[in-house]
């Protein structure tokens, strides 16, 4: 495969998504092919699978269940669209990938990051992002952001406990050390500006090392 795979991580109201769109916009502006899309979802039948996790009557869901789902989203995901776009040499720009399943139902749901870890390696087949990028934010600062943007999709997972959130960041801090080599924390509490430029800038360095390989 020839192109960049990049992920981008973090709690809910991060601002991954405006940022990602950006990034799109910017890259693709400057000649850089680029293919921006999310998780769960991308393609249709991901897209589907989203909206059964997601569902807000859906409450009774196991957390096996939702780590399974969130899985098979994946791996349809990655053959469909995601590694047809590398191969095509594209700077792929996803919005979640398998760390969110890691810190979501590894480690917030308590199911154990390793096991959960271990689904989606059957998942992706050991296929993994070139860069993660890690948007830290405070649990409740990133839910008042939701609150405030009325347009936004509010799912099964805004609705979880503060309780639920907190453990959700300190999954993604303990995949930071986990994975030093590959994650890169970013302050997303900072105006979307600075935020905007560290992310641009690290995608930058890593495309400018790409094309000297």
């Amino acid at each position: 495969m020839c192109g960049l795979f990049i992920t981008v991580e973090g709690p809910e109201g991060a601002g991954k998504t405006t940022i990602i769109e950006r990034l799109r916009m910017d890259f693709s502006a400057s000649g850089v092919p680029v293919l921006a899309t999310r998780e769960p979802g991308g393609i249709e039948i991901a897209e589907k699978i989203r909206t059964i996790i997601l569902d807000k009557e859906h409450t009774m869901m196991d957390g096996r269940t939702e780590a399974l789902l969130y899985a098979a989203a994946r791996r349809q995901h990655l053959t469909e669209k995601i590694i047809p776009a590398l191969r095509r040499g594209t700077l792929v720009l996803c919005d979640r990938f398998i760390d969110s399943s890691l810190a979501y139902q590894g480690f917030a749901r308590g199911l154990g990051i390793d096991e959960v870890y271990a689904i989606n390696q059957f998942a992706v087949n050991g296929l993994m992002p070139d860069i993660t990028l890690y948007f830290d934010i405070e649990p409740e600062a990133g839910l008042k952001r939701i609150a405030k943007h009325a347009g936004r999709e509010i799912n099964r997972l805004d609705l979880e406990t503060i309780e639920f959130h907190q453990k959700v960041r300190e999954g993604y801090k303990l995949l930071l050390n986990r994975f030093p080599e590959r994650m890169m924390e970013i302050d997303a509490s900072q105006p979307m500006d600075n935020v905007y430029e560290a992310a641009k800038n690290i995608i930058e360095e890593q495309l400018k090392s790409y094309e000297t390989k």
